[in-house]
């Protein structure tokens, strides 16, 4: 007896041994092998304010840099001021949707000590009154001749956007006998697709960058008293440091830059589709690989 208990004994000891073996390889197999690039790098911060533009350009980037050059990128969304304030202060590394030198001028003037300019990522953002092509008038003196074809209305969006002060402002200096209707960006491009569905007249307050000049055939209204300001770029700004800390993403940042047509069409995707915005960014790096490849820095 005392024989076959010291049998059992030691078969429970070399199945525990066995066990303890197991759970180790199996423990070592869920761990990061060593050398995983992305835990190498570390982790980048962006901020982007809850524009199209920004979405998509942001997006882009942070899906290229994860998938392609093994970096993590945490994108917070905030306000334009919060969003310079934590650049400058180190606490995001950058931001890709600064309107320059006129729409964030201020912004600016009061941080550009703390940031470093890598350039524009799109050239020619305006903002303004914008109508199908088809429609003929050209300037935003013609509207009142024509007021009965628009119904008197000049389609906007929120309230509190900058592009609603400035038409109000555009209603008074050029005596325009319309209202401006207060909607969203969305009901806006759904009003505007109607229209031109039917070919009938509309004037919207319209942006570039956005989907719907890559969609439609557009014009923006001239204005020559220059009350939706000049033609402006859309530049991306950094931290100070992070070329020290990362070169290459500063390289990369450098290289990022996009014309109407890809930026236009990638935004037109997103408004598209229901999936994450860094997820339909994934199918479009898959239709535009050159391009994106002449952005990514040689190793």
């Amino acid at each position: 007896m005392k024989f076959g208990k010291k049998i059992g004994i030691l078969a429970l000891v070399v199945i525990l041994s066995m066990s303890f073996v197991l759970v180790g390889c199996t423990q070592d197999s869920e761990k990061p092998e060593e050398g995983n690039e992305t835990e190498a790098k570390g982790t980048l911060k962006f901020g982007v304010v809850n524009w199209a533009e920004g979405i998509a350009m942001t997006n882009l980037a942070k899906a290229i840099l994860e998938d392609e050059m093994g970096y993590k990128v945490d994108v917070t969304t905030a306000e334009p001021g919060l969003i310079y304030t934590s650049v400058a202060n180190g606490d995001y590394d950058a931001f890709l949707d600064a309107w320059l030198p006129v729409t964030h001028g201020s912004y600016m003037e009061k941080f550009g000590d703390d940031l470093d300019k890598l350039g524009a990522n799109f050239k020619g953002a305006r903002i303004g009154l914008v109508v199908p092509d088809y429609v003929d008038i050209n300037k935003i003196e013609e509207m009142n001749a024509v007021k009965d074809q628009f119904e008197g209305k000049i389609i906007g969006i929120g309230s509190g956007a900058g592009i609603m002060k400035a038409s109000e402002k555009a209603i008074k200096e050029y005596g325009l006998d319309y209202e401006l209707v207060e909607s969203s960006g969305p009901v806006m491009t759904a009003k505007l697709a109607d229209a031109i569905s039917n070919e009938e007249p509309v004037i919207v307050t319209g942006w570039k960058p956005h989907w719907k000049f890559a969609r439609y055939d557009l014009k923006f209204l001239e204005d020559p008293k220059k009350v939706y300001g000049a033609k402006e770029d859309l530049h991306t700004v950094a931290r100070k440091g992070l070329k020290e800390d990362n070169p290459e993403v500063v390289e990369f940042l450098e290289n990022f830059q996009m014309n109407d047509q890809e930026l236009g069409g990638l935004m037109g995707m997103i408004a598209d589709s229901d999936e994450e915005a860094v997820d339909v960014a994934r199918e479009w790096i898959k239709e535009n690989k050159d391009l994106v490849n002449s952005w990514i820095p040689e190793k």
